[in-house]
This record gives C-alpha cells, structure tokens and sequence, in this order.
C-alpha cells in the first residue's frame, strides 16, 4: 500500500482518495506557521512598549500573547477548516480520517499534543518519529484527534472546503456531461432523493470513473422506477440524466417560491 495515499470509503460505498502530505512540505509549513506567531508577539510586544497607553493594555497585549503562544493552531485550524497560515500557502489540509472537515474539539486534542511532540530536543523529536514510523504521515497529536494532513488538488475539481462547506444548488448544477433531455414528471420525486442525487453531483470530482458511473447507475434506478420517463436512449447516460433531474427540480422550486 502507497502510505502517500489515503482512502476513505463514503457512506455511499465509495472510495475517495487523498494525498497525505509529506513529512518536508508539513515541517516547512509549521515553519512558517511558528514564524508568523513569533513575529506578531513581538511586534505586540513593542507596539505596547511603545505605546505606553495603560495597564489595561497590558493586560489586553499579554492576553493576546497567551493566545497566540498557545492557542495559535488551534484557532486557525478550527476557523480555517483545518488550514493555518501556513497550511494554506502550501496546500495542506488537516481532516477527519473518514474524510469530514476538522471539528473545533479535534483541532484542540490534536494540537495540546503538539507540546508532547516537542518534549525532547531536537526541536518536534518525538513528532518527527510518530510521522516516519506512520502510515499515513500522523503525529501523536493527529492518533489522538484521528486527523491527518493531506494535499489539497491545484486541479480544476473543487477543493475540499467547497465539496463540503459550499451550497449544494452551485455544484449539483455544474453540467459536465452531454444533457439527457426527457419527459416525465418529477412530482414524485422526494426532496430526500434530490439531496442524494446533489450529494452525488457534489462529491464525484473525487471518485474514480468505474465506481461513479456504477454509483450513478445505482442511484438513478429507483428514480427512473419512479418518474417512468421517455428519452433517446442513444443519448442516454445516467449522469446526464441525474444532472437534468437536479436542474428541473431547482426550476421547480424557484417557480414556487415566486
């Protein structure tokens, strides 16, 4: 097994893959990541020494402090989706290890570990070691959380923040195959089933060819049970059809509600 990749299988059934991210592209991004910590306590630190305004800004600076000096990963990696400054200029992630975005109780367990990474010189020993002797590339903090870093895609498929974070409406209509063109009425179709069929259209960047064309097969059998509809089947493809689907159901909907 390539331990540079990590496959999750959806609940779908589905195998999704990840490239996890090098030991050399995460040190190089906590390097960065401890850079821009260090330079904004110091440049507190001065502007406060500077400044002179009160003890009340003392008070605010050195809680600014604290938050920074402990809680700098944590806070961006919950706000960020698992993303620091540092993460983001080079393309690293942290996730779930069933592929879900970073909770805010994970990013805290997996970063009060960081300290346990660093107990002994040289500078993150014990989290060097954890990461070579790992499958997947995890430190202690990340067994902890069940996390892992991985790479996001530069390619055109949508990056991990929009497949779950975005709205479903913009990618569930984004055509990437010939339309199906056919008459049948949608009426039946519940909005539980439009939800899967969005699921589907959302995440399918990220599935290999033969299982998202069964995938699509799968689940437009119940739905073409359903609404029984006339098409050329020389024209026919079930993702075609599925991309159709959606868009009448949005047309529907936005008839309605004007």
């Amino acid at each position: 097994m390539d331990n540079e990749l990590l496959t999750i299988e959806t609940p779908e059934r589905v195998e999704l893959h990840f490239a996890t991210a090098s030991l050399g592209t995460r040190f190089l991004a906590c390097a960065i990541d401890h850079t821009v910590q260090v330079a904004v306590i110091v440049g507190l630190i001065l502007l406060n020494e500077w400044l002179e305004i009160s003890d009340w800004a003392d008070a605010v600076v050195g809680l600014l402090v604290f938050l920074l000096s402990f809680g700098y990963f944590i806070i961006f990696e919950a706000l960020w989706s698992g993303q620091t400054p540092g993460k983001y200029w080079l393309g690293l992630r942290v996730i779930q290890m069933d592929g879900r975005p970073l909770t805010f109780f994970a990013a805290m367990s997996r970063n009060i570990l960081r300290l346990a990474d660093m107990l002994f010189p040289p500078f993150y020993s014990i989290g060097l070691i954890a990461v070579f002797l790992s499958r997947h590339s995890r430190r202690l903090g990340d067994y902890v959380a069940n996390t892992v870093v991985i790479r996001e895609r530069a390619a055109d498929a949508p990056t991990y923040e929009s497949l779950f974070t975005g709205e479903l409406i913009d990618a569930a209509l984004d055509r990437q195959v010939p339309p199906v063109d056919f008459e049948g009425d949608i009426g039946a179709v519940t909005p539980a089933e439009i939800l899967v069929v969005e699921t589907f259209l959302r995440r399918r960047d990220q599935i290999r060819l033969s299982p998202r064309q069964w995938l699509a097969w799968r689940i437009s059998t119940p739905l073409l049970e359903k609404i029984r509809p006339r098409f050329d089947p020389a024209s026919f493809s079930y993702e075609g059809f599925l991309e159709e689907l959606v868009a009448r159901d949005r047309a529907r909907t936005h008839h309605r509600a004007d």
